[in-house]
This record gives C-alpha cells, structure tokens and sequence, in this order.
C-alpha cells in the first residue's frame, strides 16, 4: 500500500497575496514544503493540487505529481474535502491500493 501527502494551494490567498510563492531565504514557501514532507521519509508520493499554473509547475519541478484544479474547488468557501475527493478521483487513488 502507498502513503501519500496531499498538498492544496490556491492562488486567491486572501491575507497574503500569492503567499506560497514568496520567497523564504531564497525559494518559494513551496519548495520549504516540499522538501520537510520528504526529509520525514513518511510518504511514497506527494500530489499538489492547486487553481494556479505556474504553482503546478514548481511543485511538479520538485518531484510532485501535479494537478491543476478546477476554480470552483479553489475559493475561500470551497470545501477542503471536495478538493480531496476530486484529486484521489481523478488520480484513481483508494484505500485498496
């Protein structure tokens, strides 16, 4: 059975604008992310899921398989578990694997 990491971003943060994509000693808070989910060696796959292209594409330069979600699941009102269930949807990820 695999252990997989779900990370969710969206671009529309409200308290600050784009904040996964600010820079931390000099990589995006992505990339700090990434790299402590594997350093705890849990996990065999970490997906990203986010309304935002170019976030897609750093995390998928970062060894992550990278999914671009529909807006609707990207809102302040969005519900975190439907973000959820489209992505294991759509990567036919279940708990019989």
């Amino acid at each position: 059975m695999k252990i997989i990491a779900l990370i969710c971003c969206r671009s529309g943060s409200e308290g600050i604008k784009n904040k996964n994509l600010k820079k931390f000693h000099g990589k995006p808070i992505l990339s700090w992310m990434s790299k402590e989910i594997k350093k705890t060696k849990l996990f065999d796959e970490i997906y990203f899921s986010s309304d935002s292209e170019k976030l897609c594409s750093i995390a998928k330069n970062l060894g992550m398989i990278s999914d671009l979600r529909p807006k609707q699941l990207a809102t302040s009102t969005s519900d975190i578990f439907d973000t959820h269930k489209y992505v294991l949807r759509k990567f036919n990820i279940n708990d019989k694997e």
